[in-house]
């Protein structure tokens, strides 16, 4: 239910201000936006970011439901909403038809804000990117997401900065869109891709080797493999396989250039990665993937607990724009949390930061000096709970 406030007092929540500050600084050099008609616009592109970030901060489920709040909720029309107010489709048209390349800007310049801010993990296994998609439902009407007979998906996919456990990149396609063709898209020179099963394919091993694209892969353990040399095996390892080989079947599919693959075990599940990462020992190689996990529990939390994927945009444009305000809203997240309690984001930290917009909205009465000590003073509980 939309919260109400005493009428008499303007809310404001000095948390949701500190919360939102970044974007301001990643709003400096953004491009100019545009009105694509003679109309005059009815909502700034912060008013329409505030608004898809309240949007998914709140877990709203629906473009209505969220519209309705902006109407009724006294601090989400007071400072979320523009002036005026804004109706259904006016929204709807702002969310399909403009604002893109603004909402790229603002997540590029987030994105580099938090790299610079968190620390990697694990620094000795270098950049690592994790590459994933994920399919989203789409409605019978979105023709251009095809997948099957009678239903449609869109494809999300994903560079994961798997030690810092932040987005870095992102591509929106109809959910029958192969995979694999992203991974150049989305891994930058000097760092290393950290792939799945279902991008093993021993043309790309070659072709990535050529361009000097650094690369982990789990494959499949019925691959062919032709042994070229081996490696030393440390003693009591989980590493029961280190070599340089050829994948595939000779004259079908076999690469052909010599590449690293190790074998590990964990729990009775054997594991074989292939890679041009010469540099790390096995037992980093086997680390560097099971970081993978990463962006899995990334796409899990993010469609979960930021209602990621309940449409609000039917078309591509629209799409993009939710996907990306929904990845600008985890980028806040990421920094909120680190910066007041030197944590990774969780829902305990999201509900808590609710809370407290909730209590100052309230009339909780906290000058900013006062919201900025209560912040730290549960940033140093949080470190002497974990002493």
């Amino acid at each position: 239910m939309p919260r109400t406030f005493s009428p008499c007092r303007k809310p404001r929540s000095i948390s949701f201000y500190e919360f939102w500050k970044p974007i301001l600084k990643a709003m400096k050099n953004m491009p100019k936006l545009q009105s694509k008609a003679n109309r005059k616009l009815q909502m700034t592109f912060e008013e329409h970011l505030r608004a898809l970030v309240f949007f998914h901060l709140e877990e709203h489920t629906s473009a209505q439901h969220l519209l309705q709040t902006l109407k009724e909720d006294n601090f989400a029309r007071e400072n979320i909403a523009p002036a005026n107010g804004i109706e259904k489709s006016s929204f709807g048209e702002a969310t399909n038809s403009r604002g893109l390349e603004q909402f790229i800007h603002v997540f590029e310049q987030l994105q580099a804000q938090a790299s610079k801010l968190l620390p990697m993990s694990h620094k000795e296994l270098g950049q690592l990117t994790g590459v994933d998609g994920s399919l989203i439902d789409g409605t019978l009407s979105m023709l251009w997401a095809d997948y099957r007979k009678g239903s449609k998906k869109a494809k999300v996919h994903v560079g994961f900065d798997l030690n810092r456990s932040i987005p870095r990149k992102v591509y929106l396609s109809d959910g029958k869109a192969p995979e694999r063709p992203f991974v150049s898209k989305i891994v930058d020179d000097g760092q290393t891709a950290v792939l799945d099963r279902g991008y093993q394919c021993h043309e790309l091993f070659d072709q990535w080797q050529q361009n000097k694209q650094l690369f982990i892969c789990r494959i499949k353990a019925s691959t062919q493999k032709k042994i070229l040399s081996q490696n030393s095996i440390p003693a009591d390892s989980i590493i029961f396989f280190d070599a340089m080989v050829l994948l595939g079947t000779a004259g079908v599919n076999q690469s052909k250039q010599p590449l690293r693959l190790v074998g590990y075990e964990i729990e009775g599940v054997q594991y074989w990665i292939a890679t041009n990462r010469y540099d790390l020992t096995a037992q980093q190689v086997a680390q560097a993937y099971k970081l993978r996990w990463n962006i899995e529990n990334f796409f899990a939390w993010w469609k979960r607990h930021l209602k990621v994927y309940h449409l609000i945009a039917r078309s591509p444009y629209g799409l993009m724009v939710q996907i990306l305000s929904g990845l600008i809203t985890y980028l806040l997240l990421a920094i909120y949390c680190h910066s007041n309690f030197g944590e990774k984001v969780s829902i305990m930290r999201v509900r808590q930061l609710r809370t407290q917009i909730e209590n100052e909205l309230r009339g909780w009465p906290m000058d900013v000096d006062e919201s900025r000590e209560y912040v730290k003073e549960q940033a140093l509980q949080s470190v002497n709970a974990k002493t």
